[in-house]
């Protein structure tokens, strides 16, 4: 059995260029690239190639447009014979992340990740005025002390832990003077930074329970199968593989916080897991991983000369 887990980046991975260097080197990356296009009736490649970055930076366009990559980066293994059920022993991603592993492990289609995500997006941004909602990242503070701080600052207000991302970097999410408070008062309980994040909506926190019922609706349109290995869902920290829980799972999702750093825990941990290999834009979870989980192997592949290693490293 492997012991090898595959990871799906999340939002603030994406940037400018994102994908164009595997749609020049391989004819299946182009062939994802041209499905998404026509799932959503519109050229978000062109805007993943080209930009303007602040049109690839909205929420809408980002959360498919990393999936895109990542799953760009799957059918290029798979054309090498390097199947997902043989080499991982379980998938998880980041938030949007979550969607990219499903897919890649077969739950629902490409095109259907695609609608999926843009639904998404288009539904957390619509959630709450611009303006109204912010996200701060506090870094020095462990977990139970980050939640202190959001009950806190809430005062009637909503302001959630939205994150739990690694050892000393939780973000928390809400209405904006709630969050803004949650800033002073963890630098009151010592941590190293407290800062807002520039994003454009409060995602993970309860504000955004009209987005979470906008995506009941739409995963309850979308055909499903079980993975072909269990994807450890954000809300869980923990393995599932029914395709009726995975609905209800992406949709607690929403509101609900992202235990990555439980989730990389259980994988090293309870899973088995020795090596954590990031597939897709950036390198984030890499990051992460090496902080979470020291003693396991963390690597990142996401570029042409990390898909031919990566090949290379599992003998095709």
């Amino acid at each position: 059995m492997s012991s090898t887990a595959f990871t799906f980046p999340g939002q603030g991975s994406q940037a400018v260029g994102m994908g164009k260097d595997l749609a020049a080197a391989y004819p299946e990356a182009r062939a994802v690239f041209q499905e998404v296009d026509e799932a959503l009736g519109e050229r978000l490649s062109a805007v993943m190639f080209e930009g303007p970055e602040d049109i690839l930076r909205l929420t809408e366009n980002a959360q498919p447009a990393l999936m895109a990559v990542s799953l760009a980066v799957i059918r290029v293994l798979e054309a090498r014979g390097i199947y997902l059920r043989d080499h991982a022993k379980f998938v998880a991603g980041h938030s949007l992340g979550e969607y990219s592993a499903l897919c890649a492990a077969g739950t629902f289609s490409l095109a259907d990740a695609a609608r999926l995500l843009r639904i998404r997006g288009q539904a957390m941004q619509k959630a709450v005025p611009v303006g109204h909602g912010a996200m701060a990242a506090l870094l020095g503070l462990d977990l139970d002390t980050a939640k202190a701080v959001a009950a806190e600052a809430g005062q009637g207000e909503v302001c959630d832990v939205a994150n739990d991302n690694a050892p000393g970097q939780v973000v928390v999410s809400g209405a904006i003077a709630a969050v803004e408070r949650a800033v002073e008062i963890a630098k009151g309980k010592g941590a190293k930074r407290a800062l807002l994040l520039p994003v454009s909506a409060p995602f993970h926190c309860t504000l955004m329970q009209p987005a979470a019922d906008a995506m009941a609706a739409a995963l309850a349109e979308v055909d499903m199968q079980a993975p072909v290995v269990p994807v450890v869902s954000n809300v869980l920290a923990a393995p599932i593989s029914d395709p009726d829980e995975i609905r209800r799972r992406l949709v607690e999702q929403v509101t609900g916080m992202v235990r990555w750093t439980e989730s990389v825990t259980w994988l090293t941990k309870e899973g088995g897991v020795a090596n954590l290999v990031e597939l897709g834009t950036g390198k984030v979870l890499t990051g992460l991983a090496k902080r979470i989980a020291p003693d396991a192997s963390a690597q990142s592949v996401g570029s042409p000369a990390d898909t031919d290693a990566f090949a290379a490293q599992l003998g095709a």
